[in-house]
């Protein structure tokens, strides 16, 4: 008996679709190619020109390929934002009055900008609040959401969440923290980062997050809850990163005890 999933599987949209892919990932069809038009995918398979369609939004939804409207659709550049985990919050690079976004950005030859949505008390996510060590049903902390870009492209969302004790007040509730952005800031309260979190899962975008980041079909994200520890191993700030996983690469160096 064939089970609904074989079946799917012999459909000739997805027998086009899987030929596509091999071509893509072969490199036959490199990064930015053209694909054929769906008349001649159509004539080139003996299908319909629906079932060619169909082939393509396939595609779409894996990721490979992206249509761009009145010009047809195109092969996906490969092409990365590589955050550098504990690197990026290196002490060292202080000198730069750079925040790490930037000096990632710019070390990578790509322009950065970063558009500052909201900064608002709130209580906080009971994710947060337990790394946060703070209330979770009152407004404990202040939320800060920063929609980042390389080459005007959006490459992340991050929602960064600081203790309302500290932060009310001083340059933390303000779009322009100042040199060295918030840890510049945090550091003149204290709080020296010496330690850090990371915790690293891939899912879907929400409706909002994909019209933000404006994701294709397919294309998941990245979500990374960074935690900074102080001198004293105290947390002082949590951050969720939203990345588009497209355009997202992360590498991290670390020793082994």
């Amino acid at each position: 008996m064939t089970t609904p999933e074989r079946s799917q599987e012999g459909l000739p949209s997805r027998r086009i679709a899987e030929d596509l892919r091999q071509k893509i990932l072969s490199g036959a069809l490199g990064p930015g190619d053209k694909l054929p038009s769906e008349r001649a995918l159509a004539q080139e398979y003996e299908t319909a020109r629906n079932t060619a369609r169909e082939a393509i939004r396939l595609l779409a939804e894996q990721g490979l390929v992206t249509a761009e409207h009145g010009r047809g659709v195109f092969v996906r550049e490969p092409q990365r934002l590589f955050r550098f985990g504990s690197d990026r919050y290196s002490i060292a690079n202080r000198s730069t009055g750079l925040t790490p976004f930037r000096l990632e950005a710019q070390r990578q030859g790509k322009t950065p900008r970063v558009e500052v949505v909201s900064i608002s008390r709130e209580a906080p996510p009971p994710d947060v609040a337990e790394r946060l060590m703070v209330p979770a049903d009152e407004e404990s902390v202040v939320h800060r959401e920063n929609h980042y870009f390389a080459d005007e492209e959006p490459v992340q969302i991050v929602s960064t969440y600081l203790r309302w004790e500290e932060a009310q007040g001083t340059r933390l509730m303000e779009p322009k923290t100042g040199p060295n952005g918030i840890y510049g800031r945090l550091e003149e309260l204290g709080h020296v980062m010496t330690a850090g979190c990371d915790e690293v899962t891939a899912r879907m975008a929400s409706p909002n997050e994909a019209l933000h980041l404006r994701l294709p079909t397919g294309v998941p994200v990245l979500e990374v809850l960074h935690t900074s520890l102080d001198q004293n191993e105290t947390p002082f700030e949590v951050s969720r990163y939203v990345h588009r996983a497209d355009r997202t690469g992360l590498l991290y160096k670390f020793p082994v005890q």
